[in-house]
């Protein structure tokens, strides 16, 4: 019986005394509410329950009695209460066993002899339960923190966080850690080990086997290696990218490094990567970027929804960023239905004159989240406007256009495409998968090869501009504007 206990828990337990009963054995809540049962047979015929539990509930709350039996013609039917788990003795369940007649010998003894056993694992199952919620509870928790760091909501963010523990560092590098299979928990325990509980660690709602960690940027020990090096090491199956030291209110930016540096720690032996540094778009298009940006998204951030329930300016803007950054899975990300995420996905396209099924308005808006995501003080103070971006989807091209002649967006680009140079063929690849928006068929199509083929070029691109292009967060959106201003720039 305690073999039982241990083993099965409450389940086997009932299955076995269902077996030693010859009928059916069940847990029954305070209403009524078959909470676990079993049958010998699957034609044991089902008892009354709810007129059982009622009788005999009746009569135990009567009579004081710690058991109580009641013979229903062909069956006979034994009622013990359980001791409740804790304090709460409203929600302690009933042990309910109906056997044919006749009764076994002792089973009345068996039965009585059983309680106590299934009492310690009831409230060890219920024990278990709470954890789980506590964890649960905990784990969206830090979802929600994480989610409002990523929109930039960054004092909400750290109010959050204050009910939590650790405290959010200033500023931070941002690691992703891709485990295999089910080890993510483990592998949270080791990250958590490996720098003293000083990281926040996040399970990422996008990707199942990832782990988000907003580490200290300092968070290295004297003599001791990094937290992302020491998982990398002590867990033979982990890749780890890590991004640059940035502002804890540019945590949405570490995240796209560490996503890009993941793909190129997948190629390597020590599956560790750190970000190669370079600059983002956004720092570099100046004021007169950031007007363009602000004329372009003017109509998204003064929105006012006609309806309560309907979406406002900065659900849609945070809507926006989460499907350019995730595509499809931002239905994970944001927790909503993937039609929901389509209409919005639509209204946000009227609503800015684009046409987002392509690449090149996907591009000019997910530029304009991030200028508008930047801070001022980056950018100088000198205004130079480049144009008017209210034009729909071809005044806001021309616009962007002008913005990507300024000299400092061309020497972004070069800077951008420059791994490029060395490798033959690499560029009239990248030119191509972009071209076709991103979609692997076609691009299979125009270069003449095979989908399996287009892929592992793209995968040899992924290593050489250290940068992730399959999988979003996709750098698909910096490459097409360092492609298209290079063009520009030829007379």
């Amino acid at each position: 019986m305690h073999r039982l206990v241990r083993s099965g828990g409450t389940p086997a337990m009932l299955r076995w005394l269902s077996g030693r009963a010859g009928g059916w054995a069940g847990l029954l809540g305070p209403d009524g509410t078959v909470l676990h049962a079993a049958a010998r047979t699957e034609q044991t015929p089902l008892p009354d329950i709810a007129g059982l539990l009622a009788e005999g509930a009746a009569a135990l709350t009567e009579r004081g009695a710690q058991a109580y039996s009641l013979d229903t013609g062909q069956h006979t039917a034994f009622l013990f209460p359980l001791l409740p788990a804790g304090d709460d003795t409203a929600a302690a369940p009933l042990l309910a066993v109906v056997a044919p007649r006749p009764v076994a010998a002792g089973l009345a003894a068996l039965l009585a002899d059983a309680v106590p056993a299934l009492e310690l694992c009831w409230q060890a199952e219920t024990v278990e339960r709470k954890r789980r919620r506590v964890d649960l509870a905990e784990s969206r928790g830090r979802e929600a923190v994480l989610h409002l760091l990523m929109t930039g909501q960054l004092s909400i963010a750290q109010q959050v966080a204050g009910a939590l523990r650790p405290r959010l560092p200033d500023p931070v590098r941002v690691c992703v850690v891709e485990c295999s299979g089910d080890g993510r928990d483990e592998v949270a325990r080791v990250c958590a080990e490996a720098d003293g509980s000083r990281s926040w660690i996040v399970r990422c709602p996008v990707y199942v086997r990832h782990l988000i960690l907003v580490m200290p940027a300092d968070q290295a020990a004297e003599g001791a290696p990094a937290t992302d090096e020491a998982v990398a090491a002590r867990v033979g199956d982990c890749v780890v990218g890590v991004s640059e030291a940035v502002p804890l209110a540019d945590t949405a930016t570490g995240y796209r490094q560490a996503f890009h540096a993941l793909a190129v720690a997948r190629e390597l032996p020590s599956r560790h990567a750190r970000f190669g540094v370079l600059p983002e778009a956004a720092l570099v298009v100046g004021p007169a970027g950031r007007q363009w940006a602000d004329a372009l998204l003017t109509p998204l951030l003064t929105h006012v929804p006609r309806r309560a329930q309907d979406p406002g300016s900065q659900e849609l803007a945070a809507t926006a960023g989460s499907w350019l950054a995730f595509s499809s899975h931002a239905t994970d990300h944001l927790k909503v239905h993937r039609n929901t995420l389509a209409a919005r996905v639509r209204f946000i396209g009227e609503l800015l004159g684009l046409d987002l099924n392509r690449l090149a308005d996907q591009a000019a808006l997910d530029l304009a989240l991030r200028v508008r995501a930047t801070p001022a003080p980056v950018c100088t103070t000198e205004p130079t406007p480049y144009g008017d971006a209210t034009g729909g989807a071809g005044g806001a091209a021309r616009a962007l256009e002008a913005v990507l002649r300024h000299p400092s967006v061309r020497e972004w680009a070069e800077q951008q495409l420059a791994p490029l140079e060395p490798v033959p063929g690499s560029e009239a690849t990248l030119r191509a998968w972009l071209e076709c928006e991103g979609r692997l068929g076609p691009t299979a199509a125009r270069l003449g090869i095979s989908v399996p083929g287009a892929r592992k070029r793209l995968t040899r691109l992924e290593t050489t501009l250290q940068r992730s292009l399959l999988r979003p967060p996709s750098a698909r959106y910096d490459l097409w504007l360092a492609l298209r201003a290079r063009d520009l720039a030829v007379p």
